[in-house]
C-alpha cells in the first residue's frame, strides 16, 4: 500500500528569517568602525557636561577664545548658541553609552543607528515591491553610501529619522508617531525640518488625490508645531541659512557642493540610477516621490553632508520603479544568504568589522598625558583636528570642530599658515597669551604641511622650544618646564616622516602627505629622501597621479 505524501516543510519563513538576521549582522559589523571622527570627542564632552551640570553648554565652557571673540556678521551670536545647543539630547545619549560601556558602546550605538537606517530603507522598498530580496538589495544600496557617513556624531540621527519618517508615511498608519519622533529629532539635531519636507510631500499627494486629507494635514501641522519645542525653537532654519555667510563653514568639506564629474561613487550612482528609473517609469511615479526626489537631491547637491539623503530615498525609488523586475527562484534567496554569510565572515576575519574601540592612533593621547604630567596648562594653541580630543581630556582649547567664531578662525589661520618670519604669527600668539602649542603637522585631505611647524623650528625663531614629539603630535612651549629639556631640531624631520607613515599605513586613502614630503625634500636638495617618499606615495597613491609618475621618472630614473 502506497504511503500518503507527507506535507513538505515550509522553508520560506526560516529562510527569510535567516536572510534578515544575516543582513542585520552584516550591516552591524560594517558600521562598527573604530571611533576616529575628530568631532566625536567634543560631542562626548558636551554630553558629559550636560549630565554633570544639568544645563546646556552655553556659553561655551571649553574654548577660552570664544568669550572674547567679536561677532563677524549679524546673527553670529545666535548661530554660536545654536551650534552649542541643538544636539544636546544626542550628545547626552552618546555620553550615556560611553559611561556605561566605554568607547566600544559608542561605536555600537552608531552601528545600531545606521543599521536601523538601512533597515527602514529596506522595509520601505520591500513593502513597495512585495519582495524581500528587493528590500535587502535596497538596504545594502543605502549602506554603500552610509558607510561614508559612519561618523560618531549626532548628525547621523537626521539620516535615521529621515528613513523612519519615510517608512511611517509610506505605511500611512500611526501618523501620530510623526510628531512624537519630531520632538525627539528636534532636540537631537538641527536637521529636524527634513521631517517637514517628508510629511509635507505625502500631504501634498493626499491633497492631489483627495484622500485622507484631514488626517495628513493634522499630522503635518502637529509635526511642525511640536518640533519647535527645542532650545532654539524654529531658529534652526535661519541658523543653517547663516552658514552660507560664513567663511569658516565654507572652508569645511561637509558644506562643499557635491561633485558630479569626478570619479563616480555610491552617491553619483544612486542619484543617476534613481533619476533614470523615474524617467523611464514616469507614468507610475507618485507625486510624493517627485517632490521628495527634487527636494532631497537639491539639498544633496548643495552640501556634501546632505548626500546621504539621496542614499535614503534613491534605493527605494530604484527598487519600486526598476522596469525589468522578474520573480526570482528560491535559489536566489539561498545565494543571497550565502553571500551575506561570506561577507560577514570576511569582515570579521579581516578585523574590518566590529572595531569596538577608539582610533587612538589619530589623536594626541601621549602628548596630552605629557601636558598633565608636567603641569602645562597654557593658554594653549592647538590644531583644529585635535581640539575635540583635548576638550574630552579637560584641556581648554583655542579652536575645535564646533565652528563657533569667525574671528578666532581667522586668527587661527594666521597662526597656522603664516610663512616663517611673518610677524603676524607672533603678534597673534601674543594677543591670546599662548604659552604652549600642541599640533600635528599635516592636513590629511590635501596633504598640506602646516607652515607653523617649520616656522617654529627655523633658526631665527628663539621664542619657542620643542619639548615633545611622537607620531601623533608636537608640543612647543615658550618657557621650559622644570626638568624638561628642549629637543634637537632634527626631531621634527623624523616626526614628519613618522606622522605621515602612520596615517598612510592606517588610512591609505589619504596619502598626499607623502607627496608633500617628497616635494619638500626635493626643494632642499635631499634627493634620496625625496626619491624614497615619492616612491612611497606612488605605492600608496591618492588617485591617478600622472604628474607624480612623470616627476619620479624625470628626477630619479634618468
Amino acid at each position: 500500500m502506497r504511503k500518503p505524501d507527507l506535507p513538505r516543510p515550509d522553508t520560506s519563513r526560516w529562510l527569510n528569517a535567516a536572510l534578515l538576521a544575516l543582513a542585520a549582522l552584516f550591516l552591524l559589523g560594517l558600521f562598527s568602525t573604530e571611533l576616529a571622527d575628530t568631532d566625536a570627542w567634543w560631542h562626548l564632552a558636551s554630553g558629559r557636561y550636560i549630565a554633570h551640570t544639568h544645563r546646556l553648554p552655553a556659553p561655551d565652557p571649553f574654548a577660552y577664545t570664544t568669550a572674547r571673540a567679536q561677532d563677524a556678521y549679524p546673527g553670529e551670536a545666535a548661530t554660536r548658541r545654536f551650534n552649542l545647543t541643538h544636539e544636546w539630547l544626542a550628545q547626552l545619549a552618546m555620553y550615556g553609552f560611553e559611561a556605561a560601556g566605554g568607547m566600544g558602546a559608542v561605536v555600537l550605538w552608531k552601528a545600531l543607528l545606521l543599521t536601523l537606517l538601512c533597515g527602514a530603507v529596506g522595509w520601505t522598498a520591500a513593502r513597495r515591491t512585495g519582495s524581500l530580496l528587493w528590500g535587502i538589495a535596497a538596504a545594502l544600496a543605502a549602506s554603500s553610501l552610509a558607510i561614508e557617513f559612519a561618523h560618531d556624531r549626532p548628525s547621523i540621527l537626521s539620516y535615521v529619522f529621515t528613513a523612519v519618517f519615510l517608512a511611517i508615511c509610506e505605511r500611512g498608519r500611526r501618523l501620530w508617531l510623526l510628531p512624537v519622533l519630531s520632538l525627539v529629532w528636534a532636540n537631537c539635531h538641527g536637521g529636524f525640518f527634513l521631517g517637514w519636507i517628508i510629511v509635507g510631500a505625502y500631504t501634498a499627494q493626499a491633497l492631489l488625490r483627495r484622500t485622507d486629507v484631514r488626517r495628513w494635514l493634522a499630522a503635518s501641522l502637529a509635526t511642525i508645531v511640536v518640533s519647535g519645542a527645542n532650545p532654539n525653537g524654529f531658529g534652526a532654519i535661519e541658523a543653517v541659512l547663516r552658514y552660507r555667510q560664513s567663511p569658516l563653514q565654507a572652508s569645511l568639506i561637509e558644506w562643499s557642493p557635491a561633485s558630479l564629474w569626478g570619479s563616480p561613487y555610491a552617491f553619483d550612482l544612486l542619484l543617476y540610477a534613481a533619476a533614470l528609473t523615474m524617467i523611464w517609469s514616469w507614468r507610475r511615479v507618485r507625486p510624493a516621490d517627485w517632490l521628495l526626489a527634487a527636494a532631497l537631491a537639491a539639498a544633496a547637491l548643495t552640501a556634501f553632508r546632505n548626500e546621504m539623503l539621496v542614499g535614503v530615498l534613491a534605493p527605494i525609488l530604484i527598487a519600486d520603479y526598476f522596469p525589468w523586475k522578474r520573480r526570482l527562484p528560491r535559489a536566489a534567496r539561498y545565494a543571497a544568504a550565502a553571500l551575506l554569510a561570506a561577507g560577514l565572515v570576511w569582515g570579521a576575519g579581516t578585523g574590518r568589522f566590529f572595531q569596538l574601540r577608539a582610533a587612538e592612533w589619530r589623536f594626541p593621547v601621549e602628548a596630552t598625558r605629557f601636558l598633565r604630567e608636567h603641569g602645562i596648562r597654557g593658554p594653549l594653541f592647538n590644531t583644529y583636528e585635535y581640539g575635540g580630543y583635548l576638550i574630552w581630556q579637560g584641556e581648554p582649547v583655542f579652536i575645535d570642530g564646533r565652528a563657533l567664531s569667525e574671528q578666532v578662525f581667522q586668527d587661527y589661520r594666521v597662526i597656522l599658515g603664516s610663512p616663517p618670519g611673518d610677524p603676524a604669527r607672533g603678534q597673534t600668539l601674543e594677543r591670546y597669551g599662548v604659552t604652549a602649542i600642541v599640533a600635528n603637522a599635516f592636513e590629511y585631505n590635501s596633504g598640506t604641511l602646516y607652515p607653523l611647524v617649520p616656522a617654529l623650528m627655523a633658526p631665527s625663531e628663539t621664542s619657542w622650544h620643542l619639548i615633545y614629539e611622537d607620531a601623533q603630535a608636537l608640543i612647543f612651549v615658550r618657557d621650559l618646564p622644570v626638568g624638561v629639556a628642549a629637543l634637537p631640531a632634527g626631531r621634527v624631520d623624523s616626526h614628519l616622516e613618522n606622522e605621515c607613515r602612520l596615517h598612510v599605513e592606517r588610512d591609505p586613502e589619504f596619502s598626499l602627505c607623502a607627496r608633500t614630503l617628497a616635494s619638500l625634500y626635493l626643494r632642499v636638495g635631499d634627493r634620496e629622501r625625496a626619491r624614497r617618499w615619492l616612491k612611497y606615495y606612488l605605492d600608496h597613491p591618492y588617485g591617478d597621479d600622472p604628474e607624480a609618475q612623470r616627476a619620479y621618472v624625470q628626477f630619479f630614473e634618468r
